[in-house]
């Protein structure tokens, strides 16, 4: 490799560093946020938004271990971690939808949770192509990888949103349960692809 691919490939790392530490600051603040708004709507939905956050903050944790090192072992390792979060995240979206269809549970109106799930949903589309280009440029699997967890992010929370809006304006209370299906469906594909797809 020459200088110039060296240096190339340092301005992509530096990129990809930038990215996850940004996603990493971004949920954790949201985490805070989360909370104050899904105890105050006792909105079952905001606080497993909050859930979501948590496997993001781990999936970028692993990405900055990751980038942190080479080797195809490695690289294997943190796909695994990252595979590991996103079946965390289907199984509990599958219970929390169904949870709350069975129950017909119904959350107070939350107007925090609304701009909050707005303003992320922008900010994490925004990341995860960011990611998706960066991965690409590296050839890293796992970049790309998180990146797909970034997106959907994203989707979970356009989907929070839909269902708080709804929920809000026409006391539609199951439409964010339904969203959540939707998602247990992206989040087993990305599992099967990170655990049987070839890599």
């Amino acid at each position: 490799m020459n200088s110039t691919d060296d240096t190339a490939r340092q301005t992509l790392l530096h990129r990809g560093f930038a990215l996850e530490y940004t996603t990493l600051g971004w949920n954790v603040i949201g985490i805070v946020v989360l909370a104050v708004a899904a105890i105050s709507a006792r909105s079952v939905a905001l606080a497993g938004f909050g859930l979501d956050s948590l496997i993001e903050i781990g999936a970028s944790t692993v990405v900055i271990w990751e980038l942190s090192g080479t080797g195809e072992a490695r690289q294997k390792r943190a796909l695994k971690l990252i595979g590991g979060g996103f079946a965390l995240l289907a199984l509990y979206l599958l219970a929390q939808s169904t949870w709350v269809l069975a129950t017909g549970f119904r959350p107070h109106h939350s107007p925090l949770g609304i701009a909050w799930t707005a303003v992320t949903a922008a900010v994490m589309f925004a990341l995860a192509a960011g990611k998706a280009r960066t991965g690409a440029a590296l050839d890293n699997p796992v970049l790309k990888t998180e990146g797909r967890v970034t997106l959907i992010d994203g989707l979970l929370a356009a989907a929070v949103l839909i269902g708080l809006v709804l929920n809000s304006l026409a006391g539609l209370w199951w439409a964010d349960p339904l969203a959540g299906y939707v998602l247990v469906y992206y989040a087993v594909r990305e599992v099967r692809e990170i655990f049987l797809g070839d890599h």
